[in-house]
């Protein structure tokens, strides 16, 4: 499908517009429902690691708008099973059946407490998809994005149970090294991987720590 030229739309609106109408992962969200094409990239990563199993306690760091969170509830199935999945983002969040939504930064120095209470003990899953607002600029895109993911793992290190997951978004672009040798002294496996629903052009990867060491 192309993109007529419209007055006022710069060339990379309409870029982007035109991929976006022509991404099979666009039309399959809007069709189950799912609030972000990105909710394929953590059905495809849990299809291939397994670490959303039924009454798991998940938390989804930067749920916004809560692609992530509809997948964790699907797969931890917390009304049937009483495991709990809550998702947290600064950004207001319309409510997800299933899971509790906190207006709140991850960064607030209860936040591992505030979790714990309403997790009912330690998390078995910390997710993050976290990406700062892209500058256009690559390295510091991939600085933003690596700090991210370096603090979503320092969270994780408060809040997980002994053999617990994490997964989180960075990008190719140096630093990321450093980030998968602290998830190693961690974790008992981690994985760099690219999902399949992730675009071809795009520097993103994900990290996938299972066996959390405690």
């Amino acid at each position: 499908m192309r993109v007529k030229t419209a007055r006022g739309r710069t060339v990379s609106s309409q870029r982007w517009l035109q991929r976006q109408l022509n991404d099979p992962y666009v039309a399959e969200a809007k069709k189950r429902g799912y609030r972000s094409r990105a909710a394929f990239k953590l059905l495809q990563l849990d299809d291939q690691f397994r670490f959303l199993k039924p009454g798991a306690r998940v938390v989804d760091l930067g749920a916004a708008p809560g692609g992530w969170t509809q997948v964790a509830v699907e797969r931890v199935r917390p009304l049937q099973t009483g495991g709990v999945v809550a998702g947290l983002d600064l950004t207001p969040i319309e409510p997800v059946a299933g899971a509790t939504v906190l207006a709140k930064d991850f960064y607030d120095d209860d936040a591992p407490a505030v979790l714990e209470e309403l997790l009912g003990g330690p998390a078995d899953v910390v997710l993050s998809d976290m990406a700062a607002a892209a500058t256009g600029e690559t390295q510091v895109d991939h600085l933003r994005i690596m700090g991210l993911a370096e603090a979503a793992h320092d969270f994780a290190r408060q809040v997980l149970k002994p053999g617990g997951s994490f997964v989180a978004k960075v990008l190719r672009g140096g630093t990321e090294r450093t980030l998968l040798d602290r998830l190693k002294r961690d974790f008992a496996k981690v994985r760099h991987v690219k999902p399949e629903a992730s675009r071809a052009d795009s520097a993103e990867m994900y990290v996938v720590g299972t066996g959390f060491r405690g």
